[in-house]
């Protein structure tokens, strides 16, 4: 079974900072991509930031020169430091991972898995 356990979240200030960190553990063949994801209420859930095996990054343009992905691949797990954080910023942020499973059978195709989410909170 596959897990990502998220943290790091919490109330800070506008113009602050925060580091999210998620890890994940379990039979891991190999992890396509990470990634972070968040929903703020009443909206859909949107990309924050995306980073494949090979260290290239993707950022919604909301959260481009303030927010930085980075991942250990050894480790399995993938930051997201966001410095100068807005009240628009406010959601539950969500890790996600593409990967594939060492299964009985071999190994699995690859698929989506999502973290528990971790809330933001940013004030005015």
């Amino acid at each position: 079974q596959v897990q990502l356990v998220e943290s790091g979240g919490g109330l800070v200030q506008a113009g602050g900072s925060l580091r999210l960190s998620c890890a994940a553990s379990g039979s891991i063949f190999n992890i396509v991509y990470m990634g972070w994801y968040r929903q703020a209420p009443g909206k859909q859930r949107e990309l924050v930031a995306h980073i494949p095996s090979d260290g290239s990054t993707d950022y919604a343009d909301s959260v481009k020169g303030r927010f930085t992905i980075s991942r250990d691949n050894a480790k399995n797990t993938v930051d997201l430091q966001m410095n100068s954080l807005k009240p628009e910023d406010t959601a539950v942020y969500y890790c996600n991972a593409r990967l594939s499973q060492t299964t009985n059978w071999g190994v699995s195709p690859p698929r989506d898995y999502w973290g528990q989410g971790t809330q933001v909170t940013v004030s005015s």
